[in-house]
């Protein structure tokens, strides 16, 4: 598949990594349809990128909302061959904090965005991409799941960020392999620090703090980055149930 024959759906696509790949599929001459809870910066976003882009409000927490949504971008794109999904919260709470223990309501509610909301567009999106009349390899369509290096070395405070995002990342190789008969393929990317608008906001001294832990580029990772491998994973059909790390080869430490 070629990004250019893209007929992409991204939710979080409103903003960060999520619009940075909206970004990238549109630029590279694909369709792309954002879905956000977020419907001001989400219709912005995608009037910013003109006629291949649209937006669909879409809570990935409502299995009822996320088969509409997807329903109606195949219905704009004339099909769905990329589900692209970095809607997700950071979530970020001790176990045992300062006004006591994390309540279990969090941690569902976590759990809920990042990971339920991931399997619910996944399977929607599937149902969908099963449809599509196969290239020369068989192949349909592509999902991709957004992980973290947080899956790997959580640091103290993200107990349920990052049960969430090495739940994603268990949960591709068994999609992989099921939807293998649809020629529908299932991978990860786990990005590491990178310029979202929550890092973003922060000074630019704590900006900096975190660039001079990453090995090498020396430096905050960048959106765009995120998007060009999506392109890639698209483009190369032995990527398959796997993760890639996405992170200058940091390894964090425990806060």
């Amino acid at each position: 598949m070629k990004i250019a024959d893209a007929r992409a759906v991204v939710t979080g696509g409103a903003s960060g990594l999520g619009n940075a790949v909206a970004r990238y599929v549109a630029a590279e001459g694909g369709q792309v349809t954002l879905l956000d809870i977020q419907e001001g910066p989400g219709r912005a976003a995608a009037a910013e990128l003109g006629a291949r882009a649209g937006f669909v409000k879409c809570d990935v927490t409502s299995e009822a909302e996320v088969a509409a949504s997807m329903q109606a971008a195949a219905e704009r794109m004339g099909g769905i061959n990329l589900l692209v999904n970095c809607a997700g919260v950071i979530g970020a709470a001790r176990v045992l904090g300062k006004n006591g223990p994390m309540a279990g309501e969090f941690f569902t509610k976590v759990i809920h965005i990042n990971l339920i909301g991931t399997f619910l567009c996944d399977k929607a999106a599937a149902a969908l991409m099963q449809q599509n009349t196969p290239n020369a390899d068989g192949e349909r369509g592509l999902l991709i799941h957004t992980s973290s290096i947080a899956a790997f070395e959580g640091q103290i405070g993200q107990a349920a960020y990052s049960a969430t995002k090495a739940a994603v990342m268990g949960m591709t190789l068994p999609i992989a392999r099921e939807l293998a008969a649809f020629g529908i393929r299932c991978m990860v990317i786990a990005p590491g620090i990178f310029l979202t608008p929550m890092v973003a906001a922060m000074s630019k001294e704590n900006q900096e703090s975190l660039a001079k832990q990453i090995p090498f580029p020396a430096r905050l990772g960048k959106p765009e980055e995120f998007a060009r491998l999506v392109g890639t994973i698209f483009e190369i059909p032995m990527l398959n149930g796997e993760t890639i790390r996405l992170d200058g080869a940091i390894r964090m430490q425990p806060k």
